[in-house]
């Protein structure tokens, strides 16, 4: 005896719904890292990096191949100020 069409149509619906979504979050994360591949086990270099990239393109994904930074980069500092304790 045969599986009834009947019992597999819950699990389409399943199947169906999962690849939206699997394919809704893809196209996030696309859009969200500027058509780049997100970045894992980032260390203080990678993160430096990436503010300095967010300083001289305005953001994180950005890249510049320049061998001169722009005059602008001079005047954004990466150096953080300390909260002042009075």
């Amino acid at each position: 005896m045969g599986v009834p069409f009947e019992a597999l149509i819950p699990y389409a619906i399943m199947l169906g719904m999962f690849g939206v979504s699997g394919g809704a979050v893809s196209g996030l994360r696309y859009w969200q890292f500027e058509k780049n591949r997100g970045r894992h086990g980032l260390d203080t270099w990678d993160t430096n990096m990436m503010e300095r990239d967010r300083r001289l393109t305005g953001s994180i994904y950005g890249q510049r191949d320049d061998s001169i930074a722009p005059k602008i980069f001079a005047l954004n500092s990466a150096w953080r100020l300390e909260k002042r304790m009075f």
